[in-house]
């Protein structure tokens, strides 16, 4: 049974910084791209960041980029991500991905695993 579980999320200040963990079992982790998305309450989902799975090739939206880095462990089966000078806009809940191909690492339509998630809020 594959599981993603998300950590490190909670209250931080305008300006801030957290880093996300999510933790993999389940599947080989080292073969998959994986991929961090957001969802405020009420609206869709949104694509942060992927990452392929050597972790050479990451991407990001463009309302992260620059912000946020997104990283591996492959010996620890672990996905990061780290956000700095976090907004306000940046609320929300962050998931953990899988992509079912291990070349696609872009967006949402190609990813067939999600964790529960963390909840990230930006506030003073």
């Amino acid at each position: 049974e594959v599981q993603l579980v998300e950590s490190g999320g909670g209250l931080v200040q305008p300006g801030g910084s957290l880093t996300l963990s999510c933790a993999t079992s389940g599947f080989t982790f080292r073969s998959a791209a994986m991929g961090w998305v957001r969802q405020v309450p009420g609206q869709g989902l949104e694509w942060v960041s992927g990452i392929s799975w050597g972790g050479t090739s990451t991407k990001y939206a463009d309302s992260v980029k620059g912000r946020f880095t997104i990283s591996r462990d492959n010996l620890k089966n672990t996905l990061y991500l780290q956000m700095s000078s976090l907004k306000a806009e940046d609320t929300a809940v962050y998931y953990c991905a899988k992509y079912r191909s291990s070349h696609t690492y872009i967006g949402l339509a190609d990813m067939d695993e999600r964790g529960k998630g963390t909840l990230v809020t930006v506030s003073s």
